[in-house]
């Protein structure tokens, strides 16, 4: 009987000591499946398949993360997820025509939608409702807000551009041309720069916030790797904001650059057409979509060295992770 006590006791603890590693739920975005994958980041296991509406792609958390906004292009809405249910909960039909990407600012009061087939911004509130657009460039794609919520940075693909817009007249303030298909931009966490990637001009354009000058463009160079396959996507900084990671797409590969210097550190290969990052919440893992391989890499970003890559869906594009 003892033994037995003895043995049930050892099975509870263990399951406490599972559950008391709380894991965090990542969020991955199938182009192809119309899904989004929910992997734990403690098993490395898909616990949840939420269909969703057509070509989902871009997706952002509400600053509570309580809700999930992910872009169904093909079916012009957005579709929102609860995080703890893990169900649809409500559709954004006021979205605009293919949103692609988008961005929510530090409140969590105000949606900004790029609008793929009509060279717009759409502005929503968080309950959906239309509260604007802004005429921009052509083929919009990238989309994010400055942390001190006076400006959000749009680029447009064919145009080639990132669009500076003042959140309070919603008025394009500042049009800056960057290399051939800029698909991100991305903040500093100091609000002093906009790093923007150019898919087919094979860089990343560092512009300072203030006076939106480009003030460094970095280019990539990998061994073996022919140049056109280097094809700059998402980029995601580290929590000290010391490095930036950038996903190099059809090279197979994330580029690890000093912020202070702009120098390229490392390339850390991951799975196929690396598309989109993210960071856990202690920023000691950084998970890749990655498009082709139809998985997620799992990179320790202490050492830079891919751990494990784990299957989603089919065309994973996004992903973000809730804490």
């Amino acid at each position: 009987m003892k033994s037995f006590i003895a043995k049930a006791l050892a099975v509870t603890l263990a399951l406490m000591s599972v559950e008391a590693q709380a894991t965090e739920l990542a969020f991955v975005s199938n182009e192809k499946d119309n899904t989004i994958s929910v992997l734990d980041t403690g098993s490395l296991k898909v616990v949840k398949t939420i269909p969703v509406g057509k070509r989902p792609r871009g997706m952002v958390l509400t600053p509570d993360g309580k809700k999930l906004i992910v872009c169904a292009g093909d079916d012009n809405r957005l579709d929102v997820i609860d995080t703890t249910t893990l169900e649809i909960i409500k559709s954004y039909e006021t979205s605009g025509p293919d949103p692609e990407l988008l961005d929510i600012d530090p409140s969590g009061t105000t949606i900004y939608v790029a609008n793929e087939d009509d060279g717009m911004v759409t502005v929503l509130d968080v309950a959906g409702e239309h509260k604007g657009e802004i005429q921009i460039g052509v083929e919009p794609e990238g989309m994010s807000v400055a942390p001190d919520n006076s400006v959000v940075v749009a680029t447009s693909e064919s145009t080639s551009m990132a669009h500076f817009i003042n959140t309070q007249t919603l008025k394009v303030v500042a049009n800056v041309l960057v290399d051939t298909r800029p698909r991100v931009s991305r903040f500093t966490a100091d609000g002093r720069e906009v790093w923007v990637t150019a898919e087919v001009g094979g860089t990343v354009s560092i512009i300072d916030a203030i006076t939106q000058k480009t003030k460094k463009k970095i280019a990539f160079q990998i061994s073996g790797v022919r140049p056109e396959l280097i094809q700059p996507m998402g980029v995601v900084f580290t929590k000290d904001g010391k490095r930036a990671a950038v996903a190099l797409g059809r090279a197979n590969r994330i580029a690890i650059i000093d912020t202070a210097t702009y120098e390229v550190q490392d390339y850390v290969l991951v799975g196929q057409r690396p598309w989109h990052m993210a960071l856990n919440a202690d920023g000691s893992k950084l998970y890749t979509a990655n498009g082709l391989s139809n998985d997620a890499t799992v990179v320790d970003t202490a050492t830079w060295k891919p751990e494990k890559s784990v299957s989603v869906g089919r065309l994973p594009w996004g992903i973000v992770i809730k804490p």
